[in-house]
């Protein structure tokens, strides 16, 4: 199955580039709110975006998602393409072969590792030896990824921020095998995106979920202990330390389960000072998840 938004237009090679930066036709393996956000920041770069997902129904959904997302966009003025302009060069499948003309291909499935592997071994067949594969985890080592794939040094992490489409700051995070042109080329597509990249290394966590989770962890600690309240907790990052939200506030954005699967992988690479509290393990048990469940550490009505 493929479903365009519109008829996309004649494409000549996958890695031909519309303006000698980003590939001319990019995918993203899935098509949830980070995948959608993707495919929504290179939609507005200028760049043709193929989404799969598992199945039909999925790939609909998507679909619909991600024109939701543009639509916002092409309302407040962030953009001067029009709302058909965009959404005539997206088109969503639930077939990987669809990947075969993209000169970059973003997997953005769920956070666990063994979904994460098959995915990209899976995407990897049906792509040109020339083309690029990233992955979009926040915490999970690359080189243990890449470990299953033909080409590794086509491989790197790309770590998007929710909200994709108003975030700053993407990680690029370099395997032991990735190459210095794909790091290269990795910069010089967050800057079209406009966004700042931030090399790092493969280590558990990288540089952002590592420090971020930190100081989210203990802020629920302090929740648990009785010493303050979120929201004053929250309100002394912000107004003391200029943080643009405070760390709770930022855990119901990223969703609580989110947050526990990293404090649960970082606690086993890098030991107890990453153990989950139990406050955090309560709420993800009673589905209190964040925004995207209605209720976190605050309400989000």
């Amino acid at each position: 199955m493929k479903r365009d938004a519109k008829d996309p237009r004649n494409h000549k090679d996958g890695n031909e580039t519309m303006n000698s930066v980003l590939p001319d036709r990019v995918g993203v393996l899935g098509g949830g709110r980070m995948g959608a956000g993707i495919a929504h920041a290179f939609l507005i770069a200028g760049a043709d975006v193929i989404v799969v997902e598992r199945d039909e129904d999925a790939a609909t959904i998507a679909l619909g998602r991600v024109t939701e997302g543009l639509r916002a966009s092409v309302t407040r003025r962030a953009t001067d393409e029009s709302l058909n302009s965009l959404t005539g060069r997206m088109s969503v499948s639930d077939d990987y072969s669809a990947f075969s003309s993209c000169g970059l291909v973003v997997e953005a499935v769920p956070e666990e590792y063994a979904l994460k592997s098959a995915a990209l071994t899976a995407v990897e067949k049906h792509l040109t030896p020339t083309a690029w594969l990233a992955t979009n985890t926040s915490s999970l080592s690359v080189a243990r990824l890449s470990g299953s794939l033909a080409r590794p040094a086509n491989f790197c992490g790309l770590h998007f921020f929710n909200p994709v489409p108003s975030s700053l700051l993407v990680e690029v995070v370099l395997g032991p095998s990735t190459s210095p042109d794909l790091a290269a080329a990795a910069r010089s597509w967050i800057q079209a995106l406009g966004k700042t990249a931030v090399l790092v290394n493969d280590a558990p966590g990288f540089a952002s979920s590592r420090l971020g989770i930190a100081l989210a962890l203990e802020a629920m600690r302090m929740v648990e202990d009785g010493v303050a309240s979120a929201a004053d907790i929250d309100s002394a990052m912000v107004l003391g330390y200029k943080h643009q939200t405070g760390p709770l506030m930022t855990t119901d954005v990223v969703g609580l389960d989110v947050r526990l699967g990293i404090a649960e992988y970082l606690e086993s690479t890098l030991g107890a000072r990453f153990a989950p509290p139990q406050i955090l393990r309560d709420k993800v048990a009673r589905g209190e998840l964040g925004r995207k469940s209605g209720q976190g550490f605050f309400g989000h009505g």
